[in-house]
């Protein structure tokens, strides 16, 4: 029996820079036809924030959408070298309730405006993944002030109920990984 099964071009990029992001963003901001938000997560938030001068992937969410928004990343992630994923924390884990309130101004391009997605958020993601890397990015969120650790245990704690929805996370271990973070010092 022959299986059939689609074939996949793996597209090597660059590694994305500052400068990289602030292309994309200005990029972006002309190529659209309507008004939005872009959110930026992980490695992204981390270059623009100076923590790292690379990283692999432009992670964002849309939201709202603006318009011709995928028209135009099918054209600019050719033109810079660079991958374009949609991920945001709200995929990983429960949505923190306020997490646009506490998202990060960056930049307004044309009809688009650029935030850091909630840093708390991220945090969150970053400790229930608990990569080398990931954990030196929320240090440095807690070095910039950009989150509290007793706060970052409180939100924690107020979505623990909804971790039932998401069967990939051991409730305990995320637990275990944000409460050892947070007693720190």
């Amino acid at each position: 029996m022959v299986q059939w099964g689609r074939l996949r071009k793996e597209i090597v990029r660059q590694e994305t820079t500052k400068e990289k992001l602030q292309l994309f963003m200005a990029d972006l901001g002309r190529r659209v036809s309507g008004y939005g938000c872009i959110y930026f997560t992980g490695g992204a938030t981390a270059v623009l924030r100076g923590w790292r001068a690379m990283t692999i992937d432009i992670d964002i969410k849309p939201d709202p959408e603006p318009s011709g928004t995928f028209e135009a990343i099918a054209i600019i992630k050719n033109e810079l070298d660079v991958n374009i994923e949609l991920a945001s924390p709200d995929q990983f884990i429960p949505t923190l309730p306020g997490w646009r309130e506490r998202s990060l101004f960056i930049a307004r391009h044309g009809q688009i405006e650029f935030f850091h997605y909630d840093p708390y958020s991220q945090a969150l993601a970053k400790l229930q993944r608990r990569h080398e890397r990931d954990v030196h990015d929320v240090h440095s969120m807690v070095n910039d002030g950009l989150i509290v650790r007793s706060r970052l245990f409180e939100l924690f704690d107020s979505m623990k109920s909804q971790l039932i929805r998401y069967p990939s996370i051991d409730p305990a271990s995320f637990e275990e990984s944000v409460r050892k973070f947070c007693n720190e010092r």
